[in-house]
């Protein structure tokens, strides 16, 4: 097809502005295709006496042409992605200035909550998917197993959407925040077909149900190190009279049996905490990694 060319058809359309959004971020593409068949259909429908090439003409010049809104939307995604991007630590050069600069960067709170949210999460995606393909399963031979299924995938398409947000203002990732693109202009069967046989459909039911080992993990590190870090700060409590306050270590009582110790006991837990955060960080990151990769489209449209 000349680039240069007019779409004539919606199809051909999102076809164009997908190759000129061609290596920016998967998400915004995705948000960018939803947009465009929104707006194109709409006046479609308000136009029903027009082609499909008039009204996409006659909106050109309002909307725009697909090179003309992908530039817009490469323009509004770097100030949007400006204005929410939380501000960065300063940068530090020396290692221990990189160690304790983590306390200054909110990411690592914030993914340090995502940890401990996800045991919740887990558990929720892993049963919603066991129960909604259990029951599909045990009604595919009935026909009103149909549409329970339709419904089933759909709405896991808005659970990705969901925790699409969760990953995007808790670990910094862009993620979708429009619906997965369709092709709304074929049939409900060839809809249902393409539903089926859409691999990131697939990818987004083995995150659910990867979920919960991956959040009984988080929560588990999350826990113990928290726990671990703040108790052992919090050491040199046991020395004030009418506080009950046990510290064990490797089996001894530091309180009652090595009450000099407790200092110490406080500072390696003080720097433990900083190491939490520095996990929590690094969990963050890798895990919005991974529900990029699993949760957003990213084919190649013709």
């Amino acid at each position: 097809m000349n680039e240069h060319r007019l779409p004539t058809t919606i199809p051909e359309y999102l076809a164009h502005l997908r190759r000129a959004l061609e290596g920016a971020d998967p998400a915004m593409i995705q948000d960018a295709l939803y947009d465009a068949e929104e707006y194109l259909r709409s006046e479609l429908a308000e136009h029903p006496e027009r082609s499909e090439a008039e009204v996409i003409a006659a909106v050109a010049s309002s909307y725009g042409a697909p090179d003309e809104v992908a530039d817009i939307y490469r323009d509004t995604e770097v100030k949007v992605e400006t204005a929410l991007r939380a501000p960065k630590p300063a940068p530090r050069d020396s290692w221990l200035g990189r160690f304790f600069g983590v306390a200054a960067d909110p990411r690592a709170y914030a993914s340090l909550f995502y940890m401990i949210l996800t045991l919740a999460t887990g558990i929720f995606y892993f049963t919603w998917v066991v129960t909604g393909l259990s029951v599909s399963l045990g009604l595919a031979v009935l026909i009103i197993g149909v549409p329970f299924v339709i419904l089933f995938f759909g709405s896991v398409r808005i659970l990705s959407l969901v925790e699409g947000r969760l990953v995007e203002v808790m670990l910094g990732e862009r993620m979708p925040r429009r619906p997965l693109y369709a092709v709304r202009g074929r049939g409900i069967v060839q809809r249902i077909g393409d539903m089926f046989t859409d691999p990131r459909t697939w990818s987004t039911l083995f995150y659910m149900l990867l979920m919960l080992p991956l959040g009984i993990v988080y929560f588990s590190i999350a826990v113990t190190l928290g726990s671990a870090s703040l108790a052992m700060l919090l050491a040199p409590l046991a020395l004030l009279p009418g506080v009950e306050f046990s510290v064990w270590l490797f089996g001894l009582d530091i309180a009652r049996d090595a009450a000099w110790l407790l200092p110490l006991v406080s500072v390696v837990g003080a720097l433990l905490l900083f190491v939490t955060l520095h996990v929590a960080r690094t969990v963050g990151r890798a895990h919005a990694l991974l529900a990029k990769h699993l949760l957003v489209k990213t084919a190649q449209y013709a």
